[in-house]
Protein backbone atom coordinates (compact mmCIF):
# COMPACT_ATOMS: atom_id res chain seq x y z
CA UNK A 1 0.00 0.00 0.00
CA UNK A 2 2.52 2.32 0.46
CA UNK A 3 4.53 1.42 -2.31
CA UNK A 4 1.42 2.57 -4.29
CA UNK A 5 0.96 5.83 -2.17
CA UNK A 6 4.86 6.42 -2.72
CA UNK A 7 4.46 5.73 -6.49
CA UNK A 8 1.75 8.34 -6.73
CA UNK A 9 3.64 11.18 -5.12
CA UNK A 10 6.85 10.90 -7.25
CA UNK A 11 4.95 10.65 -10.40
CA UNK A 12 2.82 13.42 -9.45
CA UNK A 13 5.53 15.37 -8.68
CA UNK A 14 7.17 14.11 -11.97
CA UNK A 15 4.32 15.42 -13.96
CA UNK A 16 3.82 19.11 -12.06
CA UNK A 17 7.20 19.23 -12.32
CA UNK A 18 6.84 18.91 -16.11
CA UNK A 19 3.71 20.91 -16.30
CA UNK A 20 5.86 23.44 -14.76
CA UNK A 21 8.62 23.80 -17.00
CA UNK A 22 6.62 23.88 -20.19
CA UNK A 23 5.15 27.28 -19.44
CA UNK A 24 6.60 30.25 -21.08
CA UNK A 25 6.52 32.34 -17.24
CA UNK A 26 10.77 31.80 -16.27
CA UNK A 27 9.68 31.70 -12.63
CA UNK A 28 7.06 28.73 -13.20
CA UNK A 29 9.85 27.12 -14.80
CA UNK A 30 12.25 27.72 -12.24
CA UNK A 31 9.91 25.96 -10.08
CA UNK A 32 9.21 23.04 -12.24
CA UNK A 33 13.01 22.46 -11.71
CA UNK A 34 13.10 22.76 -8.30
CA UNK A 35 9.61 20.30 -8.21
CA UNK A 36 11.34 17.95 -10.43
CA UNK A 37 15.12 17.69 -7.74
CA UNK A 38 12.30 17.44 -4.84
CA UNK A 39 10.65 14.07 -7.18
CA UNK A 40 14.08 12.83 -7.64
CA UNK A 41 15.03 12.95 -3.49
CA UNK A 42 11.67 11.17 -3.19
CA UNK A 43 12.16 8.87 -5.76
CA UNK A 44 15.57 8.00 -3.92
CA UNK A 45 14.30 8.16 -0.20
CA UNK A 46 11.28 5.57 -1.47
CA UNK A 47 14.21 3.16 -2.99
CA UNK A 48 16.55 3.27 -0.14
CA UNK A 49 13.76 1.34 1.85
CA UNK A 50 14.06 -0.08 5.47
CA UNK A 51 16.30 -3.23 5.23
CA UNK A 52 16.94 -6.07 7.99
CA UNK A 53 20.17 -5.66 9.58
CA UNK A 54 22.85 -7.85 9.02
CA UNK A 55 24.97 -9.06 12.40
CA UNK A 56 28.28 -6.96 10.48
CA UNK A 57 25.87 -3.90 10.31
CA UNK A 58 24.19 -3.79 13.64
CA UNK A 59 22.69 -0.55 14.69
CA UNK A 60 23.95 0.56 17.75
CA UNK A 61 21.14 0.79 19.84
CA UNK A 62 19.77 -2.69 18.73
CA UNK A 63 20.62 -4.42 21.84
CA UNK A 64 23.63 -6.49 22.76
CA UNK A 65 23.75 -10.49 23.27
CA UNK A 66 23.54 -13.04 20.95
CA UNK A 67 19.67 -13.17 21.52
CA UNK A 68 18.69 -9.64 21.24
CA UNK A 69 16.85 -8.79 17.53
CA UNK A 70 17.97 -6.54 15.31
CA UNK A 71 16.06 -3.73 14.67
CA UNK A 72 15.20 -2.72 11.00
CA UNK A 73 17.28 -0.37 9.50
CA UNK A 74 17.17 2.32 6.37
CA UNK A 75 20.34 2.36 4.07
CA UNK A 76 22.24 5.89 5.86
CA UNK A 77 24.07 6.42 2.32
CA UNK A 78 21.35 7.09 0.34
CA UNK A 79 19.91 9.76 3.30
CA UNK A 80 23.39 11.60 3.23
CA UNK A 81 22.53 11.71 -0.19
CA UNK A 82 19.26 13.04 -0.28
CA UNK A 83 20.51 16.06 2.35
CA UNK A 84 22.73 17.01 0.24
CA UNK A 85 20.90 17.09 -2.64
CA UNK A 86 18.57 19.18 -0.72
CA UNK A 87 20.72 21.69 -0.07
CA UNK A 88 22.51 22.14 -3.51
CA UNK A 89 18.97 22.16 -5.23
CA UNK A 90 18.02 25.22 -2.58
CA UNK A 91 21.09 26.97 -3.77
CA UNK A 92 20.38 26.14 -7.01
CA UNK A 93 16.94 27.47 -7.18
CA UNK A 94 17.91 30.72 -5.15
CA UNK A 95 20.65 31.58 -7.86
CA UNK A 96 18.19 30.86 -10.44
CA UNK A 97 15.87 33.13 -8.98
CA UNK A 98 18.30 36.25 -8.46
CA UNK A 99 18.80 35.38 -12.78
CA UNK A 100 15.79 35.91 -13.15
CA UNK A 101 14.92 38.58 -11.24
CA UNK A 102 17.93 40.02 -13.62
CA UNK A 103 16.15 39.27 -16.50
CA UNK A 104 13.09 41.20 -15.64
CA UNK A 105 15.25 44.18 -14.41
CA UNK A 106 16.57 44.01 -18.10
CA UNK A 107 13.98 42.99 -20.14
CA UNK A 108 10.92 44.02 -18.19
CA UNK A 109 9.36 40.58 -18.95
CA UNK A 110 9.89 37.15 -17.68
CA UNK A 111 7.43 35.74 -20.82
CA UNK A 112 10.43 33.47 -22.58
CA UNK A 113 8.60 33.61 -25.68
CA UNK A 114 9.49 37.45 -26.05
CA UNK A 115 12.84 37.26 -24.33
CA UNK A 116 13.62 34.67 -27.33
CA UNK A 117 11.89 37.57 -29.65
CA UNK A 118 14.43 40.21 -28.13
CA UNK A 119 17.92 40.62 -30.05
Amino acid sequence: MTAVVLAAVVGSLFALGTFLLLRRDLIRVVWGLAIIGQAANVYLLAMGEIAPASFEAVPILAGHGEEASHAQTADPLVQALVLTAIVISFGMTAFALVLSYRVYEEHDTLDLSELGDQD
